[in-house]
């Protein structure tokens, strides 16, 4: 009996063991599989990682390299060693090599300017003292008379445009892009009629580089045809701003006020222009509004910055303005007449009496009207665009 039941008890302490070493298999079994698991998972994770890395410097070597190889719309067909994006007025020899004394770019400037040959002794005084100061010269001819000028030496090396009853406007908006005068680092764009006993084209360079002048124009001699009391020379000063003084209508111009035409503001007739603020005035001439006529107001927003320290008149060099304006005048009805011949039952007393400035004058002022309803509705549309002189005078 006691035999019997040490067998039992034998039997039972085997089983336990037995079921113990199944168990401790088992959890060791479960701790190996996890283990696994984990550095399994960690090493899945560290490859996705490292694919992700890899992934990442791809794309941003892709976008490198599509950023390197990015070229100018319509430019895609060509190499990118052979593309020339600008280009200027310098004439070229059609044989032999060429004579390239090598003006510096810094020093390279350009006198653009309506003209008609009734004007040309003053024009060829104009000429003579910016050649002589290195710049390029572009005639716009709106008399459609060309060949006449070449009595002066200079005419073979100036540019001439042609066309008949253009004005200045006109002329620059479709000649003077950006791309075709980005080597010239200041634009004058001016009329026909300006003296220029007193004005220096060097010394003037030199005061609006000083100055930062971004837009600019000459001080007029007091005695000239006036429109604008900012534009009269200040015979104390070197060069000013603004204007402080009670003007027509009741309007005033005082110490703080911020906007044209007391401040921030150039006429029309004789404007200098950076190359930077080209860019943008180009931009700003409406290609059907050919007499340019409410653009004196809105220049500032193209001073590349704060328009009452960027935009100034110079009084040292100052030129004298007749008023002598010949584009669209009876001499020019009566050649455009005969030309188109248009007025053929209408008598030469009848040609005289059509007062012809007067109706330009009246369709500048629809011009600037449409002008400035067209500016009026920019803003209003656009919601990306902030005006930098928003509620100041």
């Amino acid at each position: 009996m006691k035999h019997s039941t040490y067998n039992v008890l034998e039997a039972y302490k085997r089983n336990k063991l037995l079921q113990y070493r199944c168990s401790l298999t088992l959890l060791l079994s479960l701790g190996l599989f996890l283990g696994s698991s984990l550095l399994f998972t960690n090493h899945l994770q560290r490859l996705q990682a490292e694919h992700a890395v890899h992934s990442s410097s791809q794309n941003l070597t892709s976008k490198s390299e599509n950023n390197r190889c990015r070229v100018d719309r319509g430019t895609e067909a060509l190499p990118r060693g052979i593309i020339s994006r600008t280009s200027d007025f310098e004439l070229r020899p059609l044989l032999g090599t060429r004579n390239d004394q090598k003006r510096s770019k810094l020093s390279m400037n350009l006198l653009a300017m309506t003209a008609g040959i009734e004007q040309k002794d003053n024009v060829n005084k104009i000429v003579m003292k910016f050649m002589l100061n290195n710049f390029t010269v572009m005639i716009f001819h709106y008399d459609g008379v060309v060949d006449e000028w070449n009595k002066f030496e200079w005419s073979s090396r100036a540019i001439h445009v042609s066309a008949v009853s253009q004005t200045k406007w006109w002329f620059a908006k479709r000649f003077l892009h950006p791309d075709i005068v980005s080597e010239y680092e200041y634009i004058f764009l001016w009329d026909e009629d300006l003296e220029v006993d007193n004005f220096d084209p060097g010394r003037y360079i030199s005061i609006v580089k000083e100055e930062v002048l971004e837009i600019s124009q000459p001080a007029l001699d007091p005695k000239s045809y006036l429109h604008h009391p900012i534009t009269i020379r200040n015979s104390t000063v070197k060069l000013h701003r603004r204007i402080v003084q009670h003007m027509d209508a009741g309007f005033e111009c005082r110490e703080d006020s911020e906007g044209p035409p007391c401040t921030g503001w150039v006429e029309m007739m004789a404007p200098v222009f950076s190359r930077a603020s080209w860019h943008c005035v180009w931009h700003l001439i409406q290609n059907d509004l050919v007499h340019g006529w409410g653009m004196d107001y809105l220049l500032g927003y193209c001073a590349q910055g704060d328009r009452t320290k960027n935009v100034g008149v110079v009084d040292s060099e100052y030129v004298f303005h007749p008023g002598k304006v010949l584009l669209g005048g009876v001499g020019a009805s009566k050649r455009v007449a005969k030309a188109s011949d248009q007025a053929a039952s209408a008598t030469s007393a009848n040609l005289e009496r059509l007062d012809t400035r007067s109706l330009i004058r009246n369709q500048s002022l629809s011009d600037q009207q449409i002008f400035f309803s067209r500016w009026k509705r920019a803003v209003e549309e656009d919601d990306c665009w902030t005006d930098p002189y928003h509620q100041r005078g």
